[in-house]
């Protein structure tokens, strides 16, 4: 194959010419480039310290600063070859067809996503709180952007989807620092009620792990066909709650005991139809 000298020279020639003529947009597109990148460095930092000095929970956090960084690089890449002359307008289509899709295939994803930002932001609840909801109960240890994770009594790990969450009822236990605990104690009709909730109230004064303001509660519930049920309600911290709780139930029936007084056992009614 022969090469024409002079060809050779008129392609240099006008390459060279074609790279004078285009250089100053490559440089400029560059220059935009390397100053972008460090001006998001410097915004994303300054995002990241001024939600930690807010408290945001450290999740949203870090997940707001990473959709802040991709997205303002997406922009900078698009200013970047919009420089270098190629036409966007195609680009821009693409990813607006990309997102589209992206969102159709991740309805539900998206749906625990839009629970998730929820919760963080408006906090019903927060790692370490004991919670009820979706029917089960257990210890935040930790909130994802797509489930909250519980850790049971027994040690069970349960994972409720944040978009079923942040809809539905949410029993927080945790949120005030005092907690009631709701007691039941059936005794006969044979049995003195005066003398039973003398005996009640005793119990509940002698445990230094119930509060004295708000003062515990003791009053007949109802009357039933099995017995009188008398409503038991001692006050207690947080943490002291389980503890009150049992030691209400197992010191009231030693002191029912000492005194001759029988706890009323719950017989299950029934109601007869007649048969025709």
């Amino acid at each position: 194959m022969n090469l024409n000298p002079e060809k050779i020279t008129d392609y240099a020639s006008h390459f060279i010419k074609v790279l004078i003529d285009y250089s100053p947009k490559l440089i400029s597109a560059f220059i935009i480039l390397f100053v972008g990148l460090y001006a998001i460095r410097l915004i994303n930092r300054f995002i990241r310290r001024l939600m930690i000095s807010r408290d945001l929970e450290p999740t949203l956090t870090k997940f707001l600063a990473d959709i802040l960084l991709w997205i303002l690089r997406i922009l900078l890449f698009v200013a970047f070859i919009d420089k270098l002359g190629i036409g966007t307008s195609s680009f821009v289509a693409i990813l607006g067809a990309m997102g589209l899709a992206i969102g159709l295939s991740l309805q539900g994803s998206l749906s625990n996503f839009a629970g998730g930002m929820l919760i963080i932001l408006f906090k019903p609840f927060k790692v370490g709180n004991f919670i009820e909801a979706q029917g089960v109960s257990g210890t935040v240890c930790e909130i994802q952007i797509f489930v909250t994770k519980l850790t049971t009594s027994n040690n069970q790990t349960i994972f409720i989807p944040n978009g079923s969450l942040s809809n539905g009822t949410i029993i927080n236990y945790s949120l005030l620092e005092n907690r009631r605990a709701d007691l039941n104690i059936a005794i006969s009709y044979n049995t003195d009620i005066r003398k039973a909730k003398e005996i009640i109230t005793s119990v509940l004064n002698s445990n230094p792990k119930i509060l004295k303001t708000p003062a515990a509660e003791v009053s007949v519930k109802s009357l039933t066909d099995s017995g009188i049920q008398l409503a038991v309600r001692p006050w207690a911290k947080n943490e002291d709650f389980w503890a009150v709780y049992s030691d209400t139930l197992q010191d009231c029936k030693k002191a029912f005991d000492a005194a001759g007084i029988t706890i009323q056992p719950y017989i299950m009614e029934y109601s007869k139809k007649e048969i025709v």
